[in-house]
């Protein structure tokens, strides 16, 4: 892991170095059964330099408690290392340019599964076209492991209404980990 954080580097492959204060690393236990991706870090996580610190990042480690789990036990990273203005989506150069870093991450982990947060993150990883509310819910197959697509924790902030679903999508999490 540490040879990925060295290639990375002080990155200035995209533009998103510009305004970054630091890059936002992903962090956790490297033998996780579990990971969890986001699109891009947001204003806290560009200020700490960690993973889902915020509001969501609040959320998102209520979400893992809620299966059992701590946050220690899992993995956490996003598509994109550095912050989009304005917390826009990363556009597709910028997630292209971050994507290799995260594909070497989950090759060093090896979880059983991978949650995506949100669509971009989704569309990213699984190389579709399709949106989150056609596969959200429905396990995915990335090479062999297991990935449930779910809606990001900022979206649930936003709607609250979704919890309940995404609460069905980790309860099918948890019980393909427990089987």
């Amino acid at each position: 892991m540490e040879d990925i954080r060295q290639d990375i580097g002080n990155c200035i492959r995209c533009p998103l170095w510009e305004g970054r204060t630091k890059i936002v690393h992903s962090n956790g236990n490297f033998q996780a059964d579990l990971m969890f991706v986001g699109e891009a870090p947001g204003a806290d996580e560009d200020a700490s330099g960690e993973p889902f610190v915020g509001r969501a990042g609040q959320l998102l480690n209520r979400i893992i408690e809620s299966i059992g789990l701590k946050r220690e036990d899992v993995f956490i990273g996003n598509v994109n290392r550095c912050r989009p203005p304005g917390n826009r989506q990363p556009t597709a150069a910028e997630a292209d340019t971050c994507r290799p870093f995260l594909l070497r991450e989950i090759a060093v982990v090896r979880p059983k599964v991978i949650v995506v947060l949100g669509n971009t993150a989704t569309q990213n990883l699984l190389d579709t076209k399709t949106g989150i509310t056609k596969i959200r819910g429905e396990f995915q197959d990335y090479f062999g492991i297991k990935v449930m697509p779910t809606f990001h924790p900022a979206y649930l902030l936003r709607d609250p209404r979704k919890k309940r679903e995404v609460w069905e999508d980790m309860k099918k999490v948890r019980d393909f980990l427990n089987k």
